[in-house]
């Protein structure tokens, strides 16, 4: 079953990226949007009202609640993670306090695609052709060049930044989705030391994914890679070397997938997209627009992969991180939140891109140069414009737009910010002059400018712009307004409100909420309600009680608003 690899590779290709710049460019990538910034709405405050509940021993561990009612995402264990770190951290402000272990996440879902990656790059199919005078890649050296191209790629993913810097459910399945390819890409070697070391990853994996709502992604993720691996036995050859531990510990991992779609079938956790109702929505159209821009530059590179090895496709390097993206994209088809499922492909989607390296033509590493060059530079430009009409009202015509797009904002200068944006700018131009220089060629290199170019760009609107953000996407300006309304000491009733925007309330409110359907309460003098059950309010409250006093709306978003009635019947 072998077939020739397109790989053509020398030893002078792999030169190792310098670890140092690698780790803090993660850090650079890492850091902003978990420093400094309030939490923004829907999933991040959202997600933080039942983190408070739990550590405050409010709600069951086992069913994390907003105001007595289940979190709208199933699965508890990112709440548990919010929880624990806000109960061991009590000097430290809640919200950051519960980002910490979401940073963790985000560092590890890196590490994991990386070491994913230096798996499958091992694989026999995977390694270059042999020269016949010597100077092929070396497989170890072949193998960390393609890793560390897979980690550029993620980072390159356009759909990667705001998602993976949120305090919600959906980085930590982006976590456990990393992991579990890892687990897999592991166990890929039967010939290799120490399978067991591939357990831990397989476990976190499925079970992390299982107990954040996501069971039935699992369960289809863990039936293929198995069988990839079934597969792999079956057609290897019989005299090839295998380490005696392979066989129990690849029982024990199908043993773990097993015993999880068990245990989530009887908890009723596979939370299965709703199939027919999707489809007959009529904005495919629009996924498709999402598809292409949410995973780029990723999806071109990863199609090259599988045209120029399509021999391979049933081999492990090509058919585990295949079939992952297989599944999530499928998922993400019929799923109402198509870009948070979307998120996890990016892993599994950067390992195939790597494989498209050592088949490029020099001319198309060239032409992704420029483009991204382009493209990063034009986008860096914009910010810095917009942020300097912010800052001066010149020119007139951008200064003009953000006060008509987040009307009542006044712009401060922060000369702390002022100078990591700066800093970041000038590191990008010396790279820009790096890449354009004369130097050897290396594996990754094509895969620099990409990654830079999109940390560059979350990293200044994280910073130059992270006033005007907290501003527009945080909840904080429409409830401390509210709370001005409400009668000191006095809790409020709460009517149709979301999830986060309660969770705001709570939180930049500091107000003590009663939902109506807990039935009247005589110490609540105000009543916050929103305009979509205005209608039925009447069945809920007897509203001779109520006077309506504001229409209170998200100065950023005239089509998100909230009421608010005054008591004055007893």
């Amino acid at each position: 079953m072998n077939r020739p690899t397109p790989a053509i590779v020398s030893q002078s290709a792999v030169r190792r990226l310098p670890r140092l710049a690698l780790i803090l460019f993660c850090v650079a990538y890492v850091l902003p949007g978990f420093l400094g910034r309030e939490p923004w709405k829907v999933d991040d405050v959202g997600a933080l009202g039942a983190m408070l509940e739990l550590a405050a021993g409010q709600a069951s561990w086992w069913q994390p609640t907003v105001l007595g009612l289940p979190v709208e995402e199933a699965g508890p264990l990112p709440y548990w993670l919010g929880a624990l770190f806000i109960r061991a951290l009590p000097f430290l402000p809640p919200d950051f306090a519960a980002r910490i272990p979401f940073g963790v996440l985000l560092s590890l879902t890196l590490a994991a695609t990386w070491y994913a990656s230096y798996q499958l790059a091992r694989q026999p199919a995977a390694l270059p052709v042999a020269f016949a005078f010597g100077g092929e890649a070396q497989p170890a050296d072949y193998a960390r060049a393609l890793a560390d191209a897979a980690l550029l790629a993620l980072v390159a993913c356009l759909g990667l930044a705001q998602l993976s810097h949120e305090t919600s459910p959906d980085l930590a399945r982006l976590a456990w989705t990393s992991m579990s390819l890892l687990g897999a890409a592991r166990l890929s070697h039967p010939g290799a030391s120490q399978p067991w070391r591939a357990l831990p990853w397989w476990f976190a994996g499925v079970f992390g994914l299982a107990l954040s709502g996501a069971a039935g992604l699992a369960a289809l993720l863990g039936a293929g890679w198995l069988a990839v691996l079934a597969w792999r036995l079956l057609h290897t050859d019989a005299d090839a070397p295998r380490d005696k531990a392979y066989f129990p510990v690849l029982g024990l991992a199908a043993g773990a997938w097993l015993a999880m779609a068990m245990a989530s079938q009887r908890l009723d956790a596979w939370n299965w997209p709703d199939v027919q109702a999707t489809l007959q929505a009529p904005y495919w159209e629009s996924w498709g627009r999402l598809l292409v821009w949410f995973t780029w530059p990723a999806w071109p590179l990863a199609l090259w992969t599988l045209w120029r090895w399509r021999r391979q496709w049933v081999q492990a390097h090509v058919a585990l991180p295949l079939w992952a993206v297989l599944v999530v994209v499928g998922f993400s088809a019929v799923s109402d939140d198509r870009d948070r499922t979307l998120l996890l492909a990016l892993p599994a989607l950067a390992a195939l891109a790597a494989f498209a390296l050592p088949t490029l033509r020099r001319s198309v590493s060239a032409l992704i140069d420029w483009f991204t060059l382009l493209f990063f530079s034009f986008c860096a430009l914009v910010i810095w414009v917009i942020w300097f009409a912010m800052m001066t009202g010149v020119p007139a015509k951008p200064a003009a737009n953000v006060a008509r797009l987040a009307p009542g904002f006044v712009p401060e200068f922060s000369f702390g910010l002022f100078l990591a944006g700066a800093l970041a700018t000038g590191a990008w131009l010396w790279l820009v002059g790096w890449r354009v220089g004369r130097h050897r060629e290396a594996l990754w290199k094509s895969l620099v400018l990409p990654a830079a170019g999109a940390t560059l760009c979350w990293l200044l609107l994280m910073t130059l712009w992270l006033p005007l953000l907290d501003f527009g996407r945080s909840y904080g300006p429409i409830s401390r307004r509210i709370a001005t309304l409400v009668p000191p000491g006095s809790c409020v009733l709460v009517d149709g409100l979301t999830q986060a925007q309660i969770s705001a309330l709570r939180y930049h409110g500091k107000l003590e909420l009663v939902r109506t359907t807990s039935g009247p309460d005589a110490r609540c003098q105000g009543m916050v309600v929103s305009p979509d059950t205005q209608a039925t309010l009447a069945e809920r409250v007897n509203l001779t009680q109520w006077a309506f006093k504001a229409t209170v709306r998200r100065l950023t978003d005239n089509k998100e608003s909230l009421l608010y009635y005054q008591r004055v019947g007893g």
